[in-house]
C-alpha cells in the first residue's frame, strides 16, 4: 500500500539522495530527457537542505521511496528564477515554489500527484504564502523523441487552479539523453492563489 508523508528538517535531509536517484530516473523520459548524475543532483538539492521552510512530500510503497515532490520559498530560488519574474510586479517573498514532482510510472494514476500538490500547498499556506508556482519544460510538438502516446500535464495543472504566467519563462541548462553537450531549455511558470 502506498502512502505520502511530509518530510522536513532531518527527515528531508536523509531522503534527498533517494530523491536524487528518482529525479535521474524519472526525468530521463520525455519531456525532460535529462541525462543526470548524482553529483549534480546533490548540489541542486542543497537548496532544500538550506531552506528552513522547504518541504519534501515522499510517496512510499512500504519503506521504498517511489515518488517525491519538493517545495521551497521562491525567494530561495531567486538566483535561478528571479529574472523570469522581473517586470511582473509579483513579490517573490509571497510565492511558494512547488518544484519537482517525480513518480515512478507504475504508481501514476492513483491520486499521488494530487497528494503531492495538496500537501505542498498546505505547507505553503501554513507558512503564510499567498501564491504557489512551478515551472515545466516546454518542448516542440514535433520533437523527435516525443512518444506517440505522450499527453502533457496541462489539464491536470489547470484542474488544480494553475494557469501559465504569460512571458514568465526561465532557462535552465542540462544535457539531453541524445546530446553530447548541455543546452538551454525554456521552462514555463504556472501560478495560482492559495
Amino acid at each position: 500500500m502506498t502512502e505520502t508523508r511530509v518530510l522536513t528538517g532531518e527527515a528531508l535531509d536523509a531522503a534527498l539522495d533517494d530523491v536524487a536517484k528518482l529525479r535521474i530516473e524519472v526525468f530521463r523520459a520525455f519531456p525532460y530527457l535529462y541525462d543526470g548524475d548524482l553529483a549534480y543532483e546533490r548540489d541542486y538539492l542543497q537548496t532544500y537542505r538550506d531552506s528552513d521552510r522547504a518541504v519534501l512530500v515522499g510517496a512510499f510503497d512500504g519503506d521504498r521511496l517511489i515518488g517525491a515532490a519538493t517545495g521551497a520559498p521562491l525567494a530561495d530560488h531567486a538566483e535561478d528564477f528571479g529574472a523570469a519574474f522581473a517586470g511582473t510586479g509579483l513579490v517573490l517573498d509571497t510565492i511558494f515554489c512547488c518544484a519537482e514532482s517525480v513518480l515512478l510510472p507504475t504508481y501514476r494514476g492513483q491520486g499521488i500527484g494530487h497528494a503531492f500538490f495538496d500537501r505542498r500547498e498546505a505547507h505553503a499556506r501554513a507558512h503564510g504564502f499567498q501564491k504557489a508556482a512551478f515551472c515545466g519544460v516546454v518542448r516542440p510538438v514535433d520533437h523527435p523523441l516525443r512518444p506517440a502516446h505522450y499527453a502533457p500535464l496541462d489539464p491536470f495543472w489547470q484542474k488544480r487552479g494553475y494557469a501559465p504566467l504569460p512571458g514568465v519563462v526561465a532557462a535552465f541548462r542540462w544535457k539531453d539523453i541524445d546530446q553530447s553537450e548541455e543546452t538551454a531549455k525554456p521552462l514555463q511558470f504556472w501560478i495560482r492563489d492559495l
